[in-house]
């Protein structure tokens, strides 16, 4: 478990996991952020993952020619990030569904 937050970046993985305290506060303190705080998340994963996509592509570009388990060695860490934003983006969908006024 302490492998993927490593693998996935610590500063990317830190931030998104002060995001899900922050969700889970938010769903007792101010139901209204919860939304926002999910789609924060989300969109700071997709951020953290394409900088060093692009980086890496300028890498192989310079490098010429690489071996194409080192890169998707690489794509499978650039996946772990986004991966958990998307879990902390459902459980604020299902906290802002548990929420929401009923009918």
């Amino acid at each position: 478990m302490f492998q993927l937050f490593y693998d996935g970046g610590i500063f990317a993985m830190t931030v998104i996991t002060v995001l899900f305290v922050a969700l889970l506060i938010a769903a007792w303190k101010a139901p209204r952020w919860v939304r926002e705080i999910g789609h924060l998340a989300l969109a700071f994963a997709g951020i953290m993952t394409l900088v060093p996509l692009h980086n890496a592509a300028s890498a192989v570009m310079q490098a010429g020619d690489i071996s194409p388990m080192l890169i998707w060695g690489g794509v499978k860490c650039l996946t772990i990030a986004p991966i958990y934003a998307l879990i902390v983006y459902i459980v604020s969908l299902i906290i802002r569904i548990v929420q929401k006024p009923r009918i």
